[in-house]
């Protein structure tokens, strides 16, 4: 076998999601291995075991994982101190001084990731234009770095006023602490963000230093047995912004990292609309966790300059998406009032649903799937699982009993409350921003997004719902997808009459340069490097800026980005102004294109007629405890297959449900494209 072989893990709350790439033949395999809370590198050797090719003829792997946003999530990263300018030392813990929500008197400001004892500052000051007003104290930088030493701090970030203008005194502070505190890992602001915005700028440099030592561990970890088992491939890591990283890169940069997680996916889903000529998709990503809820549109994911965590700032390029506490593992339970509610509390992987047999007790999402129907014991999850039902109604039964249902009638109840958190996750999306549904396909894809599809897109008016090949490992299928990805940026606050092109050229082959370095660094031939310009735009005095492409080939450069900013600003806010228009930020996105994978089609079915294998009874009401649905599985579907609700698609790593009134079309790579019928209320009663 020859390293062409290409394998992309997933790691995810419950369940590490993994797709191979077999060369010759082009077929994708996705498959799925249990995920290991308590030993990360555990989990990714045991997908790399599940593969055919051998780990030494594994020419490439990409990562996804959620380390970082697991240490922050539960406040287990490493101890860190910040330095700051002298007079600035409270930058970081007064952050802003807005408040999200007015009229909450319970509301409590987010926790931040340090006390102010571990805030510090050194005599220096740099000018927004980056002259220097103050020289860096270099005795008083071994002043503090000595405490930062003495104090036993694992990490410390370096955020300086005005850095982003001239980086010298941050770069001179780290060679001072390399000196005295060798043993601490150091992240400098002007290494993820050369912008304005100390606020902004520091939270990002906090955010990279408390997470540092822990992926630097895991990496170093991983990297090893990986060694161990002989792969000397190329390792890359999903990022926040959309693309890949190196391995190497994501030791120094880990903040990348951190909102990655369902990263592949969006990328993923735009490679597929491009494939299937389906421009405007919204995607939603049901995890064992959670859900993931994102836009392609025109064939492209929404890219936001910027993105928060718990409202701590994250000042680099994320992918738009919203994450609710609703998936596979998401536990039921009652609340003060006697409620029922679902999620965010989670089974996990450890100890899991209940029906999964390893001593869960929780009643659970999946629980109630399978106390309905839509879920059965004969088909293994990830072909290894099998579901206990007599545990899942053991766990629904006390809830049951306080509500005086039925098991059947709350596991209905369950997925109904679920259902509705999803939509209200859709709608944050498309109506709350503007944008109407109906005007979208739904693309569904994770190990409960089948479940739940149908019934969100339903609710909502969309059309079509389309399920890719592999739904189930289907963010590991957008790795495959991702090239290697760095983001430039520099601020650069002026009239946009008043731009002098030459010196916003300048700019450019500054961050250029720098680009071509690092991508000829990684082994990219100039034949595989992109280099992408825009810019950031607004209206003189408004807050928040609007990104354009750089117009290239004009000689009237501010009438040009003028016009685009005028489409988008329509676009994005319903309207234009008159006001004098200023430029912000240049942005400079460097991609090395790595081969892509291509769909393989799939045979169509030439002879016999497609009969059901067998049947399953699904609860709906209690006039309807038991109504039949076609059982079919999905590797035994064929091109031009057509399926009529109701009906459960079950496949190796995920299950599909469609209802009376819906039809499902095979396409011809295998995707399944669901035609959903209007809101019933027959059904829904």
């Amino acid at each position: 076998m020859s390293k062409t072989s290409r394998l992309a893990i997933d790691v995810g709350g419950t369940f590490t999601d993994v797709v191979e790439l077999i060369p010759g033949t082009g077929e994708l395999r996705f498959d799925k291995v249990p995920t290991t809370p308590d030993a990360p590198t555990r989990g990714v050797m045991n997908a790399f075991a599940v593969a055919q090719a051998p780990m030494a003829d594994i020419g490439m792997f990409t990562h996804g994982t959620t380390l970082g946003l697991n240490a922050l999530l539960t406040r287990t990263g490493a101890r860190t101190a910040v330095i700051g300018t002298n007079g600035f030392r409270d930058v970081y813990l007064l952050g802003r001084t807005d408040r999200r929500t007015n009229y909450d008197i319970t509301y409590r400001k987010p926790a931040a990731l340090l006390e102010r004892y571990d805030t510090y500052e050194v005599v220096e000051r740099s000018r927004f234009d980056g002259t220097v007003h103050t020289p860096l104290d270099l005795e008083d930088a071994r002043r503090v770095a000595a405490l930062v030493a003495e104090r036993g701090y694992r990490s410390v970030a370096v955020a300086f006023l005005h850095s982003y203008a001239n980086p010298a005194h941050e770069l001179r502070m780290r060679e001072v602490l390399a000196e005295v505190a060798p043993q601490v890992a150091v992240t400098l602001s002007h290494e993820l963000s050369r912008e304005y915005r100390e606020y902004e700028r520091t939270s990002t440099a906090v955010l990279d230093a408390y997470v540092k030592p822990i992926v630097r561990q895991y990496l170093h970890t991983l990297e090893g047995e990986l060694a161990a088992g002989g792969f000397d491939g190329r390792f890359l890591m999903t990022r926040s912004g959309g693309g890949a990283m190196t391995a190497a890169a994501a030791r120094e940069q880990p903040v990348s990292l951190i909102l990655s997680g369902p990263a592949g996916g969006v990328i993923g889903a735009a490679a597929l609309s491009r494939i299937l000529g389906r421009p405007n998709l919204i995607t939603i990503d049901m995890g064992g966790t959670s859900l993931d809820a994102s836009l392609i549109l025109d064939g492209e994911p929404v890219l936001y300059q910027g993105a928060e965590f718990e409202q701590l700032p994250i000042n680099t390029p994320s992918l738009y998406i919203h994450t609710i506490g609703a998936g596979g593992g998401s536990i039921a339970w009652l609340d003060e009032a006697g409620g029922l509610q679902v999620g965010p509390q989670s089974a996990g992987a450890a100890p899991g649903p209940a029906s999964y047999g390893r001593g869960g007790t929780a009643p659970t999402f999946t629980d109630a799937a399978l106390a309905l129907g839509y879920l059965g014991g004969e088909t293994p999850l990830g072909g290894r699982l099998t579901l206990d039902a007599e545990l899942a109604d053991k766990a629904l039964q006390p809830i049951a009993t306080a509500l005086d249902m039925s098991i059947k009638a709350l596991a209905r109840g369950v997925i109904r409350i679920s259902n509705t958190k999803i939509t209200g996750a859709v709608r944050a999306i498309t109506v709350e921003l503007g944008r109407d549904p109906k005007d979208f396909a739904l693309l569904s894809f994770g190990g409960g997004g089948g479940l739940v599809a149908v019934d969100v897109a339903r609710e909502l008016g969309i059309p079509t719902v389309v399920v890719p090949p592999g739904q189930g490992a289907f963010s590991a299928f957008g790795m495959l997808m991702a090239d290697v990805q760095y983001d430039f940026a520099r601020t650069s606050v002026s009239p946009l009459a008043g731009l002098d092109p030459a010196a916003v050229d300048s700019s450019y082959r500054e961050m250029e340069r720098e680009a071509e370095a690092l991508l000829a660094a990684e082994g990219f031939g100039a034949e595989r490097r992109t280099l992408v310009r825009s810019l950031d735009v607004r209206y003189s005095g408004q807050e928040h800026s609007v990104t354009v492409s750089f117009p290239a080939g004009t000689g009237d450069m501010a009438g040009a980005v003028e016009a685009s900013f005028a489409r988008l600003h329509e676009r994005q806010y319903g309207h234009t102004m008159d006001d004098p228009i200023e430029v912000t930020t240049l942005r400079l996105r460097a991609a090395g294109s790595v081969d892509k994978p291509a769909l393989p089609l799939i045979a169509e079915r030439t002879a016999g007629d497609l009969r059901p294998e067998g049947t399953r009874a699904v609860y709906l009401s209690d006039d309807r405890p038991e109504v039949r649905y076609d059982l079919h599985t999905r590797e035994s579907l064929l091109a031009g297959d057509v399926i009529q609700g109701p009906a459960v698609i079950a496949e190796h790593t995920a299950t599909t449900v469609l209802h009376a009134g819906d039809t499902l079309r095979v396409g011809p790579y295998g995707e399944m494209v669901i035609s959903v019928a209007p809101v019933s209320k027959e059904f829904n009663r």
